[in-house]
């Protein structure tokens, strides 16, 4: 394949690239060049999100395919594998995972699990860094933040597959007063895996190993048109039809479901919290994948 890598075009990472010397070429409208100073350039920001959606190639590095953000702070190198805790572990870095040093236009990373990596380092603009991988000719693009301008509500959003499976149950702890009774007004537990969802019916504060799972089918989250902010979930039971709500939400351990047919509210808690640490519980299935969630066209029925 082809490799080829959008040079820095903006001010902050160009004053990085210091330019006693480079070797530059010019191909189809497109400038090749490596950073030259890679430590200053990896460090200019706090958090780097890994935006998987933009990965290139058919290889992966393993610690990439695991990440929503990663941190290079003097030498070691940071994680945040978790939805959950996002922003505050480890003061918002995440969890150590490794040690790296630098050099012209690379940077060597040594992580505790998956070993030795030398990635290239390039700059895409000024807040932009493609991680290319030689050994597997595969590229991932990183957006910087600082840690008090990092758009939280976006990652959650844009990750909410991967964070309603990052508790091994979620928990109905509210359902309001107003709207119609319904079939789902009994279902107390929600388990979202990989490819399906399960719910139960038993009581609230069983235990989880005690839980006896009722009900289970497919489930999808979609996109709404026009609404970043919206997703809309549907669960389909094997044999009773679908139930259709809008997703919020609320914080990093509830979300709320809003069932439009009847006009009522539930609200969920996480409960068996899955920290994936070096390599994770679930590890496999954790590993990020590029994802498009189908779009929507409807309008938010739940009152902001």
């Amino acid at each position: 394949m082809k490799h080829v890598k959008l040079l820095l075009g903006y001010a902050l990472l160009a004053n990085m690239l210091v330019s006693c010397y480079a070797d530059v070429i010019i191909e189809d409208a497109y400038i090749e060049e490596s950073a030259f100073n890679s430590d200053q350039v990896l460090q200019a920001y706090d958090l780097w999100y890994v935006d998987i959606n933009e990965t290139r190639g058919n290889g992966e590095v393993p610690f990439l395919q695991r990440a929503f953000t990663v941190t290079f702070d003097r030498g070691t190198f940071y994680a945040n594998n978790n939805i959950v805790g996002i922003g505050k572990t480890g003061n918002g870095f995440g969890i150590e995972v490794g040690f790296y040093d630098t050099y012209r236009g690379v940077v060597e990373i040594d992580h505790d699990v998956d070993g030795l990596w030398l990635l290239e380092v390039y700059a895409v603009n000024g807040s932009t860094i493609e991680l290319y991988d030689p050994s597997t000719d595969t590229s991932y693009i990183l957006q910087g933040y600082q840690r008090n301008n990092f758009d939280y509500d976006h990652v959650f959003y844009d990750n909410i597959n991967y964070f309603i499976q990052e508790y091994d149950a979620w928990e109905k702890t509210y359902t309001s007063n107003e709207g119609e009774l319904n079939d789902f007004d009994d279902e107390n537990y929600l388990q979202f895996l990989p490819n399906f969802f399960r719910s139960s019916v038993d009581a609230p504060g069983t235990s989880l190993g005690s839980l006896q799972w009722d009900y289970e089918g497919n489930y999808q989250v979609y996109d709404v048109a026009n609404d970043a902010s919206l997703k809309t979930l549907t669960l389909d039971y094997d044999f009773f039809g679908n139930d259709y709500f809008e997703l919020y939400v609320i914080n990093d351990g509830t979300i709320e479901l809003y069932h439009p047919d009847s006009g009522t509210i539930y609200e969920f808690k996480g409960r068996g919290y899955q920290q994936y640490l070096k390599t994770g519980k679930g590890a496999v299935a954790k590993k990020r994948i590029k994802t498009s969630n189908p779009t929507m066209d409807v309008v938010r029925k739940r009152a902001k």
